[in-house]
């Protein structure tokens, strides 16, 4: 049922995915063709806050600064899902991998790589104070617009 929690924290998790992406991006090697990440990371974000984070809101700001931690970590986790599979596919496409289990491995270890990668203070901060932010918001709308 849509609500007024759920379009603000999908909205604030829509623009947390973005800011993230724009600091993850010069920590990627130089000539790295971005395309459109800033948008996937924006739409896992609208995804997570609606389905995941939405649901759960209205229960007070202690919980609702926990969901949203919850839903920033799940937002990482997707995050790397998809990017890393569309590596994986791109190398896939280039024939180098042995058969299909060796290329579904390879989603994980790029995955990690790219975690060890982003996993530095400002990419840190910014996450957790965004998902504060954004839980307090989010418990605001909840209260208020019912």
């Amino acid at each position: 049922m849509p609500t007024a929690a759920r379009l603000v924290v999908a909205i604030l998790l829509a623009a947390l995915g973005w800011i993230l992406s724009e600091l993850i991006r010069p920590l990627m090697p130089d000539g790295t063709d971005f395309g459109s990440f800033n948008y996937i990371n924006a739409l896992l974000g609208v995804f997570v806050g609606w389905v995941t984070m939405g649901s759960r809101a209205g229960r007070g700001t202690v919980p609702g600064i926990n969901n949203v931690l919850t839903g920033v970590m799940v937002l990482f986790f997707w995050g790397f899902a998809v990017h890393s599979s569309y590596s994986m596919f791109s190398l896939a496409m280039k024939n180098r991998y042995g058969g299909p289990l060796e290329a579904f491995t390879s989603i994980f270890l790029i995955a990690s790589e790219f975690a060890v990668k982003i996993a530095t203070a400002p990419v840190i901060v910014t996450a957790v104070v965004g998902a504060v932010v954004a839980g307090l918001l989010t418990e605001v709308a909840a209260k208020h617009w019912r």
